[in-house]
Parts: C-alpha cells; sequence; structure tokens
C-alpha cells in the first residue's frame, strides 16, 4: 500500500504554489514536510487529502488512479494546529463521530473508541467536553477522531504549533508510537528541524514550493543534496562563506587554511561555498586543528542555558549557538573557531560538492 504523486503541480493563475514533484510514501511510514512558512507544505497536503486538484500530474492510491476523486470517498484523515472537536459533546462521542457517519454498528464503534481512547490515553476523560480537557488532551482528542476512522493516511499539519514547550515535548514523544500501532502512512507538517529529527522516518526539505530532498531523516540532515535543503535543515540556518580550493589546501576568508583532507582532497580547483551549523561554532579556542576568524558581535540571545551569537564576518552573517550564559556588549570584536570537520563544501550553484567529515563517519 503506497501514496504515489507523479508529477504533481498546483498553480493558481500565473503563480505555481506546488512546482512538479514526484514522491512515493510506503505503509507505515512517518513522512516529516520540513520547511519555512509558505513553503508550501499545507498545499502538497491539500492535494495527497484530495481537497484541492493537482493543474498537472497524478496522485494514485493502492496504484488506483484518485486524483479527482473526493476527499470524503478517500481513506484519509487530516488534524490542523487548532483543536477542532465539537465542544458541546464528550470526548467518547467526539471521537465515535466519524465512526457514526459511516454507520458502523454500535459494538463496533464501542469497541474502536475504547481502544483509541486507550491508545491515546483518554480513557479516564471519556465522558468529559473537551473544554474540560488540557491543551495536550484536546489535541490528543483531535488525534483520536482521525485515527479511529482506520485511515490509510493521516495528515497532521503543524499540529502541536498552539501547544505549550511542555505539551509539545510530550507529545512529540507519543506521535511515533500512536503512529507504529496505527500502520497507517503518516505525513506530518513542521517548520522545526529539530522536531523531524525527533520524530524520525523520512523527510522532505520544501522551499518555495519544490520539495528539494526526500530521503531517511537522518540522512537529509547530514548529507543535504544542496545549500538550500542545507539551509532548511538548520536551525538556525546554516551559515555560509566563501571557500578556494588551491592544491592541497582549502582557503576561507581572511587568510585562514586548512587542509583539503577526505573527500575534500579529490575536488577540484576553484572557487566554492563552506556551510556550517550554528552549533559548530566556538567562542572559546581549543585544540585541534581549527579555523579562527574575525568577527563583531551583533547581538546575543540567552536562552537559558545557551546563548545564540548574531555575528557579522565581512558581508557575511552568522548564528553560533553556544553552551552557557555568555553576556557580551553588541559591537564588540571577537575570534570565533570552528573545526574543519564540520564543515561543508558546495558548488557555486548550491549543488553539495563535499558533505561534513564529521557527517560521513555518523
Amino acid at each position: 500500500m503506497a501514496l504515489e504523486l507523479i508529477g504533481v503541480e498546483k498553480r493558481v493563475g500565473a503563480q505555481t504554489h506546488i512546482a512538479p514533484t514526484t514522491l512515493t510514501l510506503e505503509k507505515g511510514t512517518m513522512n516529516v514536510l520540513l520547511g519555512p512558512t509558505l513553503a508550501g507544505k499545507t498545499s502538497l497536503m491539500r492535494l495527497m487529502a484530495g481537497l484541492d486538484v493537482p493543474t498537472e500530474g497524478r496522485i494514485l492510491w493502492h496504484g488506483a488512479d484518485v486524483t479527482g476523486m473526493r476527499v470524503q470517498d478517500r481513506q484519509v484523515a487530516m488534524v490542523y494546529q487548532q483543536f477542532i472537536n465539537y465542544p458541546s459533546i464528550s470526548v467518547y462521542d467526539n471521537i465515535a463521530s466519524p465512526l457514526r457517519l459511516q454507520r458502523k454498528s454500535r459494538a463496533e464503534i464501542d469497541r474502536a473508541v475504547r481502544e483509541t481512547a486507550e491508545m491515546m490515553k483518554l480513557t479516564p476523560m471519556l465522558a468529559r467536553k473537551p473544554l474540560e480537557l488540557s491543551g495536550g488532551q484536546q489535541q490528543r482528542c483531535a488525534l483520536a477522531r482521525a485515527l479511529v476512522k482506520g485511515a490509510g493516511l493521516v495528515l497532521l499539519d503543524e499540529p502541536l504549533a498552539n501547544l505549550d514547550y511542555k505539551l509539545r515535548e510530550e507529545l512529540r514523544a507519543e506521535i511515533p508510537k500512536i503512529f507504529e500501532a496505527s500502520g497507517a502512512i503518516f505525513v506530518y507538517a513542521t517548520t522545526e528541524p529539530e522536531e523531524a529529527l525527533l520524530l524520525g522516518g523520512n523527510t522532505a526539505t520544501l522551499w518555495e514550493g519544490r520539495v528539494t530532498q526526500f530521503g531517511p531523516t537522518p540522512q537529509v540532515y547530514r548529507q543535504p543534496r544542496d545549500a538550500i535543503t542545507a539551509r532548511v535543515f538548520s536551525d538556525p540556518p546554516m551559515n555560509f562563506l566563501p571557500v578556494t580550493k588551491a592544491g592541497p589546501r582549502l582557503m576561507f576568508g581572511e587568510g585562514q587554511t586548512a587542509p583539503a583532507t577526505g573527500s575534500l582532497a579529490g575536488i577540484a580547483d576553484g572557487r566554492y561555498l563552506a556551510g556550517f551549523r550554528a552549533n559548530h561554532v566556538e567562542i572559546a579556542p581549543r585544540p585541534g586543528a581549527v579555523l579562527e576568524f574575525d568577527c563583531r558581535l551583533a547581538v546575543t540571545e540567552i536562552t537559558g542555558s545557551e546563548t545564540f551569537v548574531h555575528l557579522h564576518h565581512g558581508t557575511d552573517r552568522w548564528v553560533g549557538l553556544v553552551h552557557g550564559v555568555h553576556q557580551i556588549e553588541p559591537d564588540t570584536r571577537m575570534p570565533v573557531w570552528l573545526d574543519p570537520a564540520f564543515v561543508y563544501v558546495f558548488g557555486e550553484n548550491g549543488a553539495l560538492v563535499a558533505p561534513a567529515p564529521y557527517a560521513v563517519a555518523a
């Protein structure tokens, strides 16, 4: 059982909302759509669900063409970031509502509701109204109503975005377990790379309506196909600076050099783009083969146990994420350090030339 998108495209007037896309989502898989706001995640989900019809291309379900089929006639369920529950009826009746529309018997409904409620840890709340529940419990109720239908495709459009941090962490841990128990195809949209990594499965990165890469989540994260994918799958976005390969050396900006070892040794001499993630920036020197750059601090953001440092390096703007609380005056000149093992090399056209050595070794 699989959902296949074959050359699917969505245009509205002169605007392309979804560029031609071909994807295959297999039964029993978790598939994350990762991208910034307006990248096309919801538009792609609406095409998968049948809420919108593609301008071009076909959508197959179990090998059958369902491109023009109404959403009501498909085995699909969708959960949004808002808590969409019926406030005037009990949690039990909320979960039971899609089964009643399917004209299931009373015994079938009762068994399915109680099994799903147990899986979602809602059994003690079945007699309550949704507004008597916490935010996390309300979202679990919405999830239960989607799952109880036995849908083969469950679409989750940023379902945790409106929850506080503790509840998000709780449900992030529970959703993969729910997914394993249901056996459906799950598609989960998020703007947060950390959420994609926590959910695992496969990830499709989106940028301006285009799927830039799709594959196992750790692989897409460690070996992004191009600079756009690397930017999307980094929080904060990946930092970049020009680099030149000359013989056995890499030359970074202000005369900083590093040996071109491993996969970098075989690339042709020329100009490239180096990329590195915020958590690999260091503001304290350490032993080893590290690169040192002279930067100017723009501002710091203290999150509690970590500090974001916003830096100017010539015309480049970088963000570093360092452990601990660091209070540094704006406009301070400061050196930062970078281990070449964490540096990706992209061509001037943005295509990946060589992944960071650490990513290959992982």
